[in-house]
């Protein structure tokens, strides 16, 4: 059966006492692994080592930490660093994430994500080698480092999210895995061909990696609640997040759907843009339900062909209660 993960809304919640109670619940309900996004609010690395420190068997991951606010090599050795800390349950997930995030609150220039990312993670690799890095890009121009520790072994997974075909293609080709979101199950079938066309370009062995779907999931006694908060957060990602959930929806067959919404959005109609999520197109994107239908809605997801796991996110606005809900409502 394809693995359960969580990943958890490191920003919006009270504290870190608050996230490592939802880890450790995830840990005794018997889920696979925990992400932690890095938007804005608190830095993935110091939350996951809090959560090392609290947790002993569930693995721990970032999902995702964006390439341009940290250097490869610095990616190479938190890495190297996070998985000594959690004896070995640590994976690294990396992203260009985008413009507006990497323009406008970090001060970089988006240039070429595809190529950035690339690079990247070969810098990572050779960093969790052990060896000396000897590295001769378009971006990085690298020599002499080494880790002065001992690196580990193995060395933890890179993996790289990815939703444009070329970039799920990259995936395949260079990283240890991907992780998708924004995607119907339609849709991840036309991105699964891309991320294996990537696996043959590399000459990969595919059984070793792991692609991951994220699915933002509210389990609520109260359904129409459940699907105004996922509603309500699609119509943030669509509208709110630049371009690139428009553009991903568009690819999928629901170019209106995406236009309106994000046009609403962007003219100030946030209800409109919430209003204009249609409920078939929310049960293609996310689980909003009562705990009788939860495991069934969910399985939609688990059953589709070459996904490796599942991450039940939770939608912007979820409370507390409605987090612990979902994940023992949804526990493998």
């Amino acid at each position: 059966m394809t693995a359960l993960d969580v990943s958890l809304p490191v920003a919006s919640q009270p504290s870190i006492d608050v996230l490592s109670g939802q880890a450790e619940q995830a840990e005794s309900l018997g889920y696979d692994r925990l992400w932690l996004p890095e938007t804005w609010g608190r830095d993935v690395v110091t939350v996951l080592s809090a959560i090392a420190e609290r947790t002993t068997e569930i693995g721990i991951g970032s999902s995702i930490a964006p390439v341009y606010s940290r250097s490869p090599t610095l990616l190479g050795q938190t890495a190297a660093t996070l998985d000594e800390l959690s004896a070995g349950r640590f994976r690294l997930g990396v992203g260009p994430s985008g413009p507006q995030v990497v323009e406008q609150w970090h001060g970089e220039s988006f240039d070429r994500p595809l190529r950035y990312t690339r690079e990247t993670i070969a810098v990572i690799k050779a960093v969790l080698s052990g060896n000396p890095v000897e590295y001769d890009g378009e971006f990085f121009e690298l020599s002499g480092f080494r880790l002065r520790c001992e690196p580990p072994s193995p060395a933890p997974p890179v993996d790289t999210a990815a939703m444009g075909p070329k970039a799920v293609e990259l995936a395949g080709r260079f990283a240890d895995g991907w992780h998708a979101l924004m995607l119907t199950p339609d849709g991840m079938q036309s991105r699964l061909e891309a991320f294996r066309h990537g696996v043959e370009l590399g000459d990969r062995d595919r059984s070793t990696q792991r692609v991951t779907l994220s699915v933002p999931c509210c389990v609520d006694p109260d359904l129409d609640r459940a699907q105004a908060l996922v509603r309500a957060h699609l119509a943030f990602y669509i509208g709110g997040m630049g371009t690139f959930y428009r553009d991903a929806l568009s690819s999928q067959g629901h170019e209106d759907v995406a236009s309106t919404v994000y046009e609403r959005y962007n003219d100030g109609d946030r209800d409109g843009a919430i209003e204009a999520v249609p409920t078939s197109l929310l049960e293609n994107l996310a689980v909003a339900t009562t705990p009788a239908e939860a495991t069934d809605e969910l399985r939609r997801f688990r059953t589709i062909d070459g996904v490796d796991a599942v991450a039940i996110s939770f939608p912007r606005g979820a409370t507390q209660t409605q987090i612990s809900t979902t994940i023992e409502e949804l526990a493998p």
